[in-house]
């Protein structure tokens, strides 16, 4: 082979492998396989689902925020698309180059490289966020959202982002609020079938009144309005004795108003409840729980008894749930428990500022089963626990505990 073949051998073994060397395919939004199937939408609602989202929201490549989303499309621009340079230099495409690998260009937490990563990366679908500075029920502030990027998430796969510029976190941030706007909208419209009366004929009304002044707009609204919902915190004493406030957390924790102890466990090791979810994984759960009872009561179910209209409905039932078992198998990741935190190694997922932890403790953590200590223990006294459990990393068995045996690293 001359030089020439091999220069064309090698050009064509090239085109083989990226996909013929035509140009490459633009990226789409995936529909939510998982909730559309779990409300049995038809082939054609679920058109209708993606049509509707495409003319609200555009494309991964060409976003759209109509003005009642108060998002900024400037800083959608930058984050959104494929990874290039303007004329002078400037990155775009940020998403895809620092996020899409985990949370998937949708945003669905389906990323190539999800499966491999424990805790799961974030789906920003249902618009739950676990580490914010507002209410439990409340969105994150857009500063809650640029510190995580800024910081990263301790003990997770979630890196720090602060050599990025100031505008391009920004943009990043922005582009989270519009995939979670995107992704509970896709979520209202699938659910707003089943209320659809018999004139409707099985088809979403593709008015302005309902596309966005019901089912956009509130969801909008929530994140324009999640600053009025910041949590107020009163003062740490100044002149607080530690020692006895350390006692007192203490006695909180172990006792039934905030009742850590039954999570946390009483060494604080996280070894208390450890076999629950939090919500993404736990609605995998129950739907596989469903697809398993289902086809187990099917298989011992005849039909020689039926009449032909229940026969039919009980094998239209069983194909539902083989189609169900395929689509959840197909678009979502293995369920996982959520291990409540170990408190001795001094890793906080939310920030280990003292004013982390006191939001934690005051507002639970949305989409865990970690509970609000707000209603039970009285505002000032949750500082009480923050300050005991700031404690427990220096305490024997605690990771810096000068004391600790070096048999206790096993319980790490």
């Amino acid at each position: 082979m001359n030089r020439f073949s091999r220069i064309a051998f090698l050009l064509a073994a090239g085109c083989l492998l990226s996909a013929g060397c035509g140009k490459t395919p633009n990226a789409s939004y995936r529909l939510n396989m998982v909730e559309a199937t779990k409300q049995r939408l038809t082939t054609e609602q679920e058109q209708q689902v993606a049509t509707v989202l495409l003319a609200m929201f555009g494309t991964p490549d060409d976003p759209v925020a109509l003005p009642e989303f108060g998002l900024d499309e400037a800083k959608l621009r930058l984050a959104s698309g494929p990874v290039r340079s303007d004329i002078v230099g400037r990155k775009n495409g940020l998403y895809r180059e620092h996020c899409a690998h985990c949370h998937g260009v949708t945003g669905d937490g389906m990323g190539p490289t999800a499966a491999f990563l424990n805790p799961y990366p974030r789906d920003y679908r249902p618009g739950v966020f676990k580490f914010k500075s507002t209410e439990r029920a409340d969105k994150p502030t857009h500063a809650d959202l640029l510190r995580i990027l800024r910081n990263g998430i301790a003990g997770t796969s979630m890196p720090s982002f602060a050599l990025l510029s100031e505008p391009q976190i920004d943009a990043l941030a922005e582009y989270v609020k519009y995939l979670s706007i995107r992704g509970e909208t896709e979520l209202s419209l699938m659910r707003a079938f089943f209320e659809l009366d018999d004139d409707a004929q099985g088809k979403l009304p593709e008015t302005r009144e309902f596309l966005v002044d019901e089912m956009a707009g509130p969801i909008a609204e929530k994140w324009k309005s999640a600053a009025a919902a910041q949590i107020a915190v009163p003062d740490m004493p100044a002149d607080i004795d530690l020692v006895a406030s350390i006692a007192k957390g203490r006695e909180l924790f172990y006792g039934d108003k905030a009742n850590c102890v039954k999570c946390h466990g009483v060494t604080g090791l996280g070894d208390g409840q450890a076999n629950d979810y939090d919500d993404w994984n736990k609605a995998i759960v129950e739907i596989n729980k469903e697809i398993k009872g289902g086809l187990a009561k099917a298989g011992e179910t005849s039909t020689s008894g039926m009449s032909a209209e229940d026969a039919a409905e009980h094998r239209k039932q069983v194909a539902w749930l083989g189609k169900f078992s395929h689509v959840v198998d197909g678009d979502a990741l293995t369920p996982r428990t959520i291990p409540p935190r170990n408190l001795r190694l001094g890793v906080y997922r939310g920030g280990r500022r003292p004013l982390d932890l006191y939001y934690r403790i005051h507002a639970g953590i949305n989409g865990a089963p970690m509970p609000a200590a707000k209603g039970t223990v009285p505002p000032e006294d949750i500082w009480h626990i923050v300050n005991y459990i700031r404690s427990l990393p220096y305490e024997f068995d605690g990771e810096l505990g000068a004391d600790r045996p070096m048999v206790a690293r096993d319980r790490f």
